[in-house]
């Protein structure tokens, strides 16, 4: 999938992504990544990016992952846990966040996204588990 196709897939499946500017660079079922530019109008005090910011642009990154690793007959995905661990802030350029699957299996598919700053510097590690959808019969 190309960059432009994978952000067109996030921006349409979740709007969210499209309000904020998030922009895929990389969607495979191995990896995802999703940026975001850093902004004022996205920071805390400090000028530091919103964790709410953080933490959308890691579960639309872990989403996406989960999305291309449903299984056959799968109808979506929905996150049911998602936990996050700061560790460090974002105060300019572009935050990353790069998804992996821990484990796609036929009920649920856990993937664990790492979000650095713009130095490559670890910014949140978070650790997700998502619902497989089923077709109502």
């Amino acid at each position: 999938m190309t960059p432009d196709d994978a952000t067109a897939l996030i921006r349409s499946s979740m709007p969210l992504c499209a309000t904020l500017g998030m922009r895929a660079t990389a969607a495979d079922p191995a990896e995802v990544r999703v940026e975001i530019d850093w902004a004022p109008g996205l920071c805390t005090s400090g000028e530091v990016l919103h964790g709410g910011v953080v933490i959308a642009l890691a579960d639309s990154a872990g989403a996406t992952c989960a999305y291309l690793n449903l299984p056959e007959g799968a109808a979506g995905t929905t996150t049911i846990e998602s936990k996050t661990n700061f560790l460090g802030a974002v105060r300019e350029g572009v935050a990353t966040a790069t998804a992996r699957p821990l484990h796609a299996g036929s009920t649920t598919v856990v993937v664990e996204t790492l979000v650095t700053d713009a130095h490559g510097g670890a910014v949140a590690k978070v650790t997700q588990t998502q619902l497989v959808l089923r077709p109502r019969q």
